[in-house]
């Protein structure tokens, strides 16, 4: 089921895993991509969101983590994780009022560094799913670096990148808006749910995957290389 991933890439992997102390990182890398060849749909992924307090991970942090697994056209809702990011500091204003989240429920939650550990052990020999996936890449990047001195390479899957391919293929004109996720979603005739809120933004996610795979057709047939993020 699983193989070496593209040779740049698993290099990356190989050339880390020769550098790295034991610890979390080098446990996540550990364990092969999956193939490139290998079918989207016998693909092990897991769909993530993040919510932030910005949108620079040298400056913002996170305040919540979302994740579930996805596999052969099936969502698993028993993987499903919500974390609370454990801050002392005072959220800005805005932050409260998008994403609902206050000082007393943020004190509640857990350290950054037993989050990004669950994740990492999580998300081994899987590939990550997000919407605009550059912002989890970065943040977790940047947890990891701020951590352990060193961050992972990340294959990725991004729907907005999915969709922006799309529409360019076409040739056909759209605005930054068309690329939201509830725009997307709409346009695949999938129902709009709450918005900021970090597992319910990763489950939506996974469910547009499955639509945009299914638009596509011979879903069977598509190689997990057609889907992965090359930015």
């Amino acid at each position: 089921m699983f193989s070496l991933f593209s040779p740049s890439v698993e290099q990356q992997r190989l050339n880390q895993l020769k550098k790295l102390p034991d610890g979390p990182v080098r446990d996540y890398l550990e364990t092969p991509f999956p193939d490139l060849k290998g079918s989207i749909f016998s693909t092990p992924i897991v769909s993530l969101d993040f919510e932030t307090t910005g949108l620079d991970p040298k400056k913002d942090h996170l305040l919540s983590a979302g994740y579930v697994e996805m596999y052969n056209e099936e969502i698993f809702l028993g993987t499903a994780v919500h974390s609370l990011v454990q801050t002392k500091q005072d959220l800005p204003e805005e932050s409260v009022v998008i994403h609902g989240i206050t000082d007393d429920i943020m004190a509640e939650g857990s350290k950054v560094q037993t989050i990004v550990e669950e994740m990492l052990q999580a998300f081994k020999g899987k590939i990550i799913l997000a919407h605009h996936a550059a912002i989890e890449r970065n943040f977790l990047t940047q947890a990891c670096k701020n951590l352990y001195g060193h961050a992972p390479v990340l294959p990725m899957i991004d729907t907005l990148e999915l969709a922006r391919q799309w529409f360019d293929r076409r040739q056909m004109h759209f605005s930054p808006n068309e690329l939201r996720l509830y725009a997307l979603r709409e346009r695949h005739h999938l129902p709009r749910y709450q918005a900021h809120n970090a597992l319910v933004d990763a489950l939506a996610t996974a469910e547009l995957l499955l639509a945009i795979i299914e638009y596509m057709g011979n879903a069977h047939k598509l190689p997990l290389k057609r889907f992965i993020n090359k930015r």
